[in-house]
Formats: structure tokens, C-alpha cells, sequence
């Protein structure tokens, strides 16, 4: 590379990622097949449209990409192309649940203020569509309809979240609160919820409240992929995921959409182009295809396997040590840390940091991070303290066992872990 200021970062980015142990839950190490189609000449083709349906000339092998990764990615997640579409253009996360939220609730309306119609009477605003998601304090997302989102200033969120005792989703209280509000729309999966969602009663709180069942498996994609997560294609009506956590892609998205009359897939379609992207990233689209035929491959089931074990003795661990978990324990790949509220002794004899009071999620990231251990600070269920600095940190096994690492390396992790937080 001849611009030698960005190969020096590039390199010291290439030195950082080898020398730290990653326990970011969300991120993950892709393969060199993966980076090289996301390096390749695809680059440089302009693809506006679909498969066969283009603007621009010269798309004859793109189409033939794309179409690829289409065909592999129903076949990975056992789809049949009659009952299912996927659309692979989403440039990541957040834009493809707003492309659904486009497709499928009515459209704001703005009226500007002092309005009135032919009779002089004020015209106000409509009340916007109702999304029921989890709060963001509770393990949510920010575009499940939080207010500070473009998803929450659009439409009205409906936030539901976790049983105070259990800090596990409460099904009973879900159907209560969905009868009572009657959202348009459900969103389940979530970005810091370490238990199993019960898709089936997911679907049963929808169908009572009248609500299209929305599943956002963006953590969880890869574990699916791999049969260690209870699939949730049966129950939802859309699906949608990103492919750079537990699937280990490149940063990218999918929405997948079950076809009937209301005509869901077309609306999708549309939302993403002409209604919110122009021309995909088809290299961005190649990776993605390699990707998934990496995940579906007995090797990558071997490793999904290995991510839910690793997680669950890093869990273990801990817990033996003094700390506690937010609901006690983790059923995927990432575990929320309670840092602040950790007063007891562990099994060891050892007292809690600094006493009752612990430390605070901010101080235990950069406390880890200067001992080269990556981790994120997070907000836990009904926490008390601000976001900037919460309670509790996320913690995620993917990326560790991507490297190789087994459960006596998570073990090793959780006692160092343990060794910081406690100094």
C-alpha cells in the first residue's frame, strides 16, 4: 500500500487484534476467504436494483452473486424459496429493521403546527404505529424504537422488559401488556439477553394482540446456523439479522420475510431500494455468500457448539468466584456482569471489589482493557446508574473461540477476570 500512514494503523489495528483477548460480544474474526472477496475488483461494479432487474449495464456476474447468496442463505437456515424470500442488501444492522419498519407500518405523518383544513379546523399529527420492543436498559436495541432512534421518533415504542426476580423475559406479563396496547408489530432478540427466547409464545403473544411477530437474531444468527439455538423462522413473520457476530461474516445484514398475500417480500424490497439504499455493496454481498457456505459446514456447527460451551463454563466460573450474573447464568454466547452490585464473598474467600459498592462498568472495561482483556461496559436490568457509565459489563465467547480457545482457556479467563476487577 502506498498510502503509508493507513498501512501503519492498518498494521497497528493487525497487532492490537492479535495481542488482546476479545471478549466483545458482538464481534467476531472472519475468515481469509471472507476478506478477500471483501477486498476484490467487486468494488468497483454499480449494481443499483435486483437480480435481473438492474438500472445499470454490465451486472451479467453480479446478478449471478447475489443470486448465490440468496440461494444460500435460505438453504443454511432450511427455507423453503416458496414460503420464504431473503433480501442481501442491507449495508448493516440498523438500516435493514428500519427497512422493515418502512415496509410494514403505515408512514409517519407530519403536519406542521397551525394547520387547518378547508373548514379552518386545526389538522394534527395522526398517532404514529405502535413497535412493542425491549427497553435498551433492559437488554433491547436501539432500533427496536428507542426514542433517541430515528425507529422511536417515527413511531411510538412500546417498551417491555424482564421480570424483576428472574431478569428473564416474562410471557405472561408480554401477553398483558400487547393486549392492552395492541402494537403493529413485536420485535423479539435482543443485543444483551443471555437466556433462550421461547419463540412459540412470542408468536402466541402476536396472534392474541393482532401483531406481525418480528425477530431480530443478529447475536444469535450463528447459533442457529449451527443447531444450538432454537431456530425462529416458524414463528416470525420477518427475520432480521446481521453477519458479522456469531455467524463470523463481514459487517453486512439480511431481512428475511415469509411470503403470503399481504405481500410482505415486495414491500421489503421496496423499502430497501428505492426507499432507503441505492446501489449495494456487492463485495460486501460476496462475503456474505462465503460466509455461509462456511457456516454450513460440519466445522462450523463443531464451532457453535464450542462457543455455547465456552460461555457457559466462563459463567461458571464466575459465578464460583463472587460475581453475579444477570439471570444467573447464560444460555448463548454472552453474559451481562453485574460489577456494582457485588457484595459477596465467592467460593474462594475472597470479598467482593471495593466491598458492596463493586466497581462500575466503565471502570471494570478500562480496568480489563489495560490488562489486554476487550470487553464492552453495559447497562443492566433496572439499572441505576447512567449509560455513559452503568453497572455491568457484556462479555461474549465468539470471537475467543474463532482463535481456538476451549473451556480450560475460559476458565484461565474468568480467574483473570476475576484477579483484575478485585486489585
Amino acid at each position: 500500500m502506498k498510502d503509508i500512514q493507513i498501512k501503519k494503523l492498518i498494521d497497528a489495528e493487525k497487532k492490537r487484534q492479535k495481542k488482546v483477548i476479545n471478549l466483545i460480544a458482538s464481534e467476531n474474526y472472519v475468515s481469509k476467504d471472507v476478506l478477500e472477496a471483501l477486498g476484490s475488483e467487486l468494488t468497483n461494479k454499480y449494481a443499483e436494483g435486483y437480480p435481473g432487474k438492474r438500472y445499470y449495464g454490465g451486472n451479467e456476474i453480479v446478478d449471478k452473486i447475489e443470486s448465490l447468496c440468496i440461494e444460500r442463505a435460505l438453504k443454511l437456515f432450511n427455507l423453503d424459496p416458496k414460503e420464504w424470500h431473503v433480501n442481501v442488501q442491507p449495508l448493516s444492522g440498523s438500516p435493514a429493521n428500519l427497512a422493515v419498519y418502512l415496509a410494514l407500518l403505515p408512514p409517519p405523518k407530519f403536519v406542521p403546527p397551525g394547520t387547518k383544513d378547508a373548514n379552518g379546523v386545526a389538522i394534527t399529527t395522526a398517532a404514529p404505529a405502535k413497535i412493542m420492543g425491549m427497553s435498551l436498559d433492559q437488554g433491547g436495541h436501539l432500533t427496536h424504537g428507542q426514542k433517541v432512534s430515528a425507529t422511536g421518533k417515527f413511531w411510538q415504542q412500546i417498551p417491555y422488559g424482564l421480570d424483576a426476580t428472574t431478569e428473564m423475559l416474562n410471557y405472561d406479563q408480554l401477553r398483558e401488556l400487547a393486549m392492552k396496547e395492541k402494537p403493529a408489530l413485536i420485535v423479539s432478540g435482543y443485543t444483551a439477553y443471555p437466556r433462550t427466547i421461547d419463540w412459540a409464545r412470542m408468536k402466541e403473544v402476536a396472534v392474541a394482540s393482532e401483531a406481525m411477530l418480528m425477530v431480530d437474531m443478529s447475536h444469535i444468527a450463528g447459533l442457529v446456523a449451527g443447531g444450538v439455538y432454537p431456530s425462529p423462522f416458524k414463528y416470525a413473520d420477518v427475520v432480521t439479522t446481521t453477519t458479522h457476530k456469531t455467524l463470523r461474516g463481514p459487517r453486512a445484514a439480511m431481512i428475511f420475510v415469509r411470503k403470503d398475500s399481504r405481500e410482505l417480500d415486495k414491500k421489503i424490497d421496496k423499502a430497501i431500494i428505492p426507499g432507503l439504499q441505492g446501489g449495494p455493496h456487492i463485495n460486501q454481498i460476496a462475503a456474505v455468500a462465503v460466509t455461509l457456505k462456511e457456516a454450513m459446514t460440519p466445522a462450523f456447527k463443531k464451532y457453535a457448539r464450542q462457543v455455547v460451551n465456552n460461555a457457559a463454563v466462563l459463567a461458571e466460573e464466575l459465578k464460583a468466584r463472587g460475581w453475579r450474573l444477570i439471570s444467573g447464568g447464560t444460555d448463548s454466547h454472552l453474559i451481562l456482569i453485574d460489577t456494582w452490585n457485588n457484595g459477596k464473598k465467592n467460593d474462594y474467600g475472597v470479598g467482593a471489589a471495593r466491598g458492596a459498592g463493586g466497581i462500575t462498568g466503565k471502570e471494570a472495561s478500562e480496568r480489563l482493557e489495560r490488562a489486554g482483556i476487550i470487553v464492552n461496559k453495559n447497562g443492566i436490568p433496572f439499572d441505576t446508574r447512567p449509560p455513559t457509565d452503568p453497572s455491568g459489563i457484556r462479555v461474549g465467547s465468539a470471537a475467543e473461540t474463532t482463535r481456538g480457545a476451549k473451556e480450560k482457556d475460559f476458565r484461565a479467563i474468568a480467574k483473570r477476570i476475576d484477579e483484575i476487577l478485585r486489585k
